[in-house]
């Protein structure tokens, strides 16, 4: 089975840039890639590259597709409908490929009453859980600050769940958040990235804010990527030219997947 990871952080912290950076770079390493776009605030396939006209429908929104495949129209609460429904055919057919790699796009649910057990919610868990556990290929997923799409069926399969922090303090309160969210449906690789160090005292006053977390990297504070991102454009469309601490994350995580080591310290210092 492929890498599966899930990166997760604070909106404004960098993550989805850093996700679609992550993804390419597992593409050029001759891996099947897909990319998810998980965040309601959908941003991954600009940060891909993918033109606007191009971008695949939200799943979320296929009105018709969730009424055949699940016997119940979007919105519906309380109702009866299939709760596993097929989803092995959607990765291919509401899918588009960006520098060797697919993506999809999730959409948001709008969640009622106490929360959302409706057929647009069974449908996204049921497609992640074909993602993580049922396909070969590389899954990186782009969560926002919290963890809907990702159910209990799934967690342990996910090989871990990265929370993407800068040196704002507003993002280690979401870092350790995500880790109190992850701990509840049983993930128990917990780790860190780093982004916009500009030196080392700021990665170690990280690494201080976040004593219990395995951090897999420090990403730099990066011009080319801000630049990139004032113009709309996908940050280093030659990826050769990216800094080199993307790769220094990226063997990390392969390293992860191939050896199978002991789950990374989850906050306080508990490995899960």
């Amino acid at each position: 089975m492929g890498l599966k990871v899930a990166l997760s952080g604070k909106g404004g912290v960098g993550k989805t840039t850093l996700a679609a950076l992550i993804a390419r770079a597992l593409a050029r390493r001759g891996m099947r890639v897909i990319a998810v776009d998980a965040d309601p605030v959908a941003n991954l396939g600009a940060a891909l590259g993918v033109p606007e006209d191009r971008l695949p429908r939200p799943i979320a929104g296929m009105r018709e597709l969730i009424l055949d495949r699940t016997g119940a129209a979007p919105g519906s609460f309380g109702g009866f409908f299939k709760m596993n429904p097929q989803v092995e055919d959607i990765p291919e057919r509401f899918s588009v490929r960006q520098d060797g790699v697919t993506l999809l796009v999730m959409g948001s649910v709008e969640k009622g009453g106490g929360g959302c057990v409706c057929p647009e919610s069974v449908l996204l868990k049921s497609l992640v859980q074909h993602l993580v556990l049922e396909r070969e290929d590389a899954v990186v997923m782009d969560m926002e600050a919290g963890i809907e799409h990702l159910g209990r069926a799934t967690a342990r399969a996910v090989d871990l769940l990265v929370a993407v922090v800068d040196p704002g303090a507003r993002s280690h309160f979401a870092a350790r958040r995500i880790a109190e969210l992850a701990a509840d449906i049983g993930i128990v690789r917990v780790a860190a990235i780093g982004n916009r160090t500009s030196a080392p005292e700021e990665e170690e006053a990280l690494r201080r804010a976040l004593p219990g977390f395995a951090f897999l990297g420090f990403y730099p504070a990066d011009g080319n990527v801000a630049a990139a991102d004032r113009r709309g454009a996908v940050a280093y469309p030659d990826l050769s030219a990216c800094p080199g601490q993307l790769w220094g994350i990226v063997d990390g995580l392969l390293g992860l997947r191939a050896e199978g080591p002991a789950p990374p310290k989850g906050p306080g210092g508990r490995t899960g």
